[in-house]
């Protein structure tokens, strides 16, 4: 099993004290949903948390309840699909892959996305951290992993 990220990676080390735990979930969990939401998950994920996809389709847990809830934490290729595992690789995972040099990683985007998001309402996050874990949150970074996974599919026909 190849792992992409972990919750403890990240609580684990240079990690605000002010925070809980599950802070450390909500950029995995946003990802994660997107995945869901583009049906890019593995059928084994399919068949073990189905109560918890469906939960996340219908907005009534987020993906970083997910995350803890249905995968231990763990952010792995265990739960995505091969077009997932590609993309994820590229976009998510690798900050050095030839895609993310060209057009951007997982985690820039996330940082530069909310701290602009911040700069808007007048305010600035204190940590990448700090992004509260809400659906409107989501919805607007959704658009970026939209536009993300537009431009690795062109790039992956043109490589």
């Amino acid at each position: 099993m190849a792992k992409y990220d972990d919750s403890s990676w990240h609580y684990g080390g240079d990690y605000p004290d002010d925070l809980p735990d599950v802070n450390a979930s909500t950029h995995i969990g946003m990802f994660l949903t997107w995945c869901i939401d583009k049906d890019l998950l593995s059928e084994e994920q399919l068949e073990d948390s189905e109560e918890g996809i469906n939960a996340i389709k219908n907005r009534e847990l987020t993906g970083a309840e997910f995350l803890i809830d249905y995968c231990d934490e763990k952010f792995s290729n265990y739960d995505l699909n091969d077009l997932g595992n590609e993309f994820a690789e590229a976009y998510y995972y690798d900050d050095e892959s030839d895609f993310a040099k060209e057009f951007g990683a997982y985690c820039d985007d996330y940082g530069e996305h909310f701290d602009k998001e911040a700069e808007k309402k007048g305010f600035e996050y204190e940590s990448f951290y700090h992004v509260e874990n809400t659906w409107e949150n989501y919805n607007s970074l959704k658009p970026i992993i939209d536009r993300r996974f537009n431009e690795w599919s062109e790039f992956k026909k043109n490589k």
